[in-house]
C-alpha cells in the first residue's frame, strides 16, 4: 500500500510539473557516473542525502561552484551524502567531466540522461536542491542560499536545513524558492 501511494504521489508530481514536496517519499532511481556506470539511489538510504541539480553552462549554477565545494567539505565528513546531478540534455558527460575537473570538485557529478531524475524530483532549475532523510523522505526543497551573489548572501538556507535535519528537527523553511537557469530537457513526443 505504501509503495502504491509513493507511486501515485510520484505520478501526480510528474503530471503537475511540481517538485517533490517535503514529506514526499522518493522512489528508487538510477543515475550514471561520468564513465557510464549506473548507481542506485537505494544504496544511499540510511543517511541524509542532498540531491543537487547543477549545470556547466549556467552562470547562476557556476556562481555557486565554490559554495557547493564548501558545503560538501563541511557536511560530507559528518556523514551527509551528496548526489550532484547534471540533467541538461545540452551538456554531454565529457563536458561535465571537464567542468568538474576545471573547478576542482572533490565530489562526483552524475549524468541524468533523459531527465529521468529531474522529472522524478520535479526539478526545474540549476542549482536546485532536495534533502532526503535516512528513510527516503524529502525534508527540504529549494535554494542553496538567499543570493546568487556571495557578497549579498545573508542566509545559508541549505546548510541550516541540513543542520536541523541532522539534529532531528524540521527545517525552519522546508520549501524555499529555487532560482537559476532552467534545466534543458529532452523533448518528448506527446
Amino acid at each position: 500500500m505504501t509503495r502504491l501511494l509513493c507511486l501515485l504521489a510520484f505520478a501526480a508530481s510528474l503530471a503537475s510539473g511540481q517538485a517533490l514536496a517535503p514529506g514526499s517519499a522518493v522512489p528508487d532511481f538510477q543515475v550514471r557516473d561520468l564513465a557510464g556506470k549506473p548507481h542506485s539511489f537505494e544504496t544511499l538510504k540510511g543517511e541524509t542525502t542532498v540531491v543537487l541539480f547543477v549545470a556547466t553552462g549556467c552562470p547562476v549554477s557556476n556562481r555557486y561552484n565554490t559554495r557547493m565545494v564548501e558545503l560538501y567539505n563541511e557536511w560530507a565528513p559528518r556523514g551527509v551524502r551528496f548526489l550532484f546531478v547534471n540533467s541538461n540534455m545540452t551538456e554531454p558527460a565529457a563536458e561535465v567531466a571537464e567542468h568538474s575537473r576545471a573547478n576542482g570538485f572533490p565530489f562526483a557529478v552524475y549524468k541524468d540522461d533523459g531527465n529521468i531524475v529531474a522529472d522524478l524530483f520535479g526539478a526545474q532549475f540549476t542549482p536546485e536542491t532536495f534533502i532526503v532523510d535516512a528513510g527516503g523522505i524529502v525534508r527540504y526543497h529549494g535554494r542553496i542560499d538567499d543570493s546568487q551573489h556571495i557578497d549579498r548572501m545573508r542566509e545559508r538556507t541549505l546548510s541550516l536545513a541540513i543542520a536541523a535535519i541532522r539534529s532531528g528537527q524540521a527545517p525552519a523553511q522546508p520549501d524555499t524558492k529555487a532560482f537559476g537557469c532552467t534545466i534543458r530537457r529532452v523533448k518528448r513526443d506527446s
